[in-house]
């Protein structure tokens, strides 16, 4: 079964994780995978263990569930490194309610400070102060208000949080992979990175 890269959503992550009897959270294990792939070589394999402990099961029910959760991995690491800036979490979309979209932003960064929490503090010294920003942010999003009616105004707030989430990530990957993208003539003029 090939797979569509638009397919592979927070829905057909959650299904999948269904079917393997877990109620885990897609966005909370797509932070880890962002902050994993922003620090170090995660490779394919070590992605499928983690994915598998976290569903409690020894390995994906069959290739179809491997190929999806590795096509996730690769999908994310693409993403990251393209000059396009594209990376966007996996987090509910607009056929969710507000609050379970807040609750996936919340998750997400749950993941994603999990794994910045075991990064060495001398390391995290040598960072530049708008990623430090960036990330205490994200840091600050773990506390984010789920409880949120179906406003328009709640969308716009979730929205500029999660594009705030979305660039922290890029930030990290950007800062730990001098160069890859080059993205310093797209970044020059953006006030979200170069505030002081």
């Amino acid at each position: 079964m090939s797979i569509q890269e638009d397919s592979l959503d927070f829905s057909l992550i959650s299904d999948l994780f269904l079917a393997h009897g877990s109620l885990q959270s897609p966005s909370f294990l797509d932070g880890r995978l962002c902050a994993q792939i922003a620090l170090t070589d995660l490779s394919p394999e070590a992605w499928l263990d983690e994915v598998c402990s976290a569903l409690g099961v020894d390995e994906p029910s069959d290739r179809d569930a491997a190929a999806q959760l590795l096509e996730w991995r690769k999908r994310t690491e693409e993403r990251l490194s393209a000059s396009e800036l594209g990376y966007e979490p996996l987090i509910p979309d607009d056929i969710y309610s507000i609050s379970e979209q807040a609750q996936g932003l919340k998750d997400w960064c749950l993941g994603f400070c999990e794994v910045l929490s075991e990064v060495e503090h001398d390391i995290r010294d040598q960072w530049p102060s708008a990623l430090k920003e960036a990330l205490e942010d994200v840091n600050t999003l773990c506390g984010i208000e789920t409880d949120l009616d179906n406003t328009a105004e709640n969308e716009n707030d979730l929205f500029a949080l999660t594009e705030h989430a979305r660039m922290a990530a890029m930030l990290l990957y950007t800062q730990q992979h001098p160069g890859q993208p080059d993205v310093e003539q797209v970044d020059e003029n953006d006030p979200e990175v170069t505030r002081h």
